[in-house]
């Protein structure tokens, strides 16, 4: 055969850069205010091209189904492009199906919200969307947002369960990464206040806003990137602004807690990842009343002996992952991180990541 002319020269292969769409899922107790806060999305003319996923699957159908979405009030069974150039798509399963269809749309939205049932454990659906490489070739998980109900929350989180498990409300709160307390007009500001300092001890990490009528800022509730390797530097100044403080009380309750703590120098990666199966899959870490550590979200920076860079570690329940982040310094190497969960001892946690470091 001989060799080929220059018009039948294989052309060399373009890559294209494929831009991933962001999710963000919308959790929140029964009668929250998720939906008025998707109404308020798909209405307002705040010129983001977002795509809305409204789940009706499960018990609350019918509070949920009250309360209008669309011009006219209706639950659309397929996708409806709106005025101000949003997309809407009432689902009965878990999404996953809608946004495999939605994907086929791409180009016409920037952004996708996901909203669950009121009675759903945000943290399955967050690890689906954060860790599933083939439905996550086209869209990356941006963040947990949590509607909460200023009047009622505090009596949802007193709530037990005759198994003694956490119930939904206080799983959604520790999961969030942003905390929207909504109908803040329905209490005195004393009831807030307690309410407000009662919520950042059960997740001292996430951003918290409040409103009425669920009316917040796009910006707010969008790019939050809770889930991406970000830069270090960064990452510390939100351990500093909203999670990391040294001065919060050493406490042993069944509730939900957040801790945090720091170590100074290097990891080895083994030690580290033998704790963190023991934390999140044996569950053989106990605090000192013998209760096992029940962790809904991990956070933190850290340094390995035999890597350069340092590196975000992310989980969520049993799952978690590694992210290079930037370069580390030889000297002063400083590891920190934000617990969220329930049965939480800092003195036995700092223990073991002590056990960690390098000697």
């Amino acid at each position: 055969m001989g060799d080929l002319s220059d018009d039948e020269d294989v052309p060399d292969l373009v890559e294209v850069d494929v831009k991933k769409v962001p999710i963000t899922i919308i959790t929140g107790y029964l009668g929250a205010g998720k939906t008025t806060l998707l109404n308020y999305v798909l209405t307002e003319q705040h010129g983001k091209k977002i795509a809305v996923i409204l789940n009706e699957f499960g018990e609350g159908d019918s509070i949920e189904k009250s309360m209008s979405i669309g011009e006219k009030g209706e639950l659309f069974e397929e996708w409806l492009e709106l005025r101000n150039g949003c997309l809407c798509c009432s689902v009965k399963d878990n999404g996953v199906k809608a946004i495999e269809d939605l994907m086929t749309k791409r180009g016409k939205f920037d952004y996708i919200l996901l909203e669950t049932t009121g009675l759903a454990d945000p943290g399955p659906i967050a690890s689906m969307f954060w860790l599933d490489e083939e439905l996550c070739s086209d869209i990356y998980l941006d963040g947990v947002i949590t509607v909460v109900d200023s009047k009622y929350c505090q009596k949802n989180l007193d709530e037990k369960k005759p198994d003694g498990s956490l119930i939904e409300a206080a799983r959604q709160i520790g999961l969030a990464d942003v905390i929207i307390v909504n109908k803040t007009d329905l209490i005195q500001e004393q009831e807030l206040r307690s309410l407000r300092e009662n919520i950042r001890t059960c997740n001292g990490f996430a951003k918290m806003i409040e409103t009425t009528r669920a009316r917040t800022n796009i910006d707010d509730i969008l790019d939050l990137h809770a889930y991406s390797g970000l830069g270090s530097d960064k990452l510390e100044k939100l351990f500093k602004d909203r999670g990391f403080n040294e001065e919060v009380k050493h406490q042993i309750d069944q509730t939900i807690r957040t801790v945090t703590i720091d170590t100074q120098g290097s990891m080895c990666k083994n030690y580290f990842e033998n704790f963190l199966q023991n934390l999140l899959w044996e569950k053989n870490i106990k605090n000192c009343k013998n209760q096992v550590t029940e962790i809904l979200r991990l956070k933190g920076i850290l340094s390995f002996d035999s890597e350069d860079q340092c590196f975000v570690i992310q989980a969520v329940h049993q799952t978690y992952d590694f992210q290079a982040t930037t370069t580390c310094g030889d000297r002063n190497r400083i590891n920190r991180f934000v617990f969220i969960g329930r049965n939480l001892d800092k003195v036995i946690l700092e223990e073991n990541l002590q056990n960690c470091l390098v000697k």
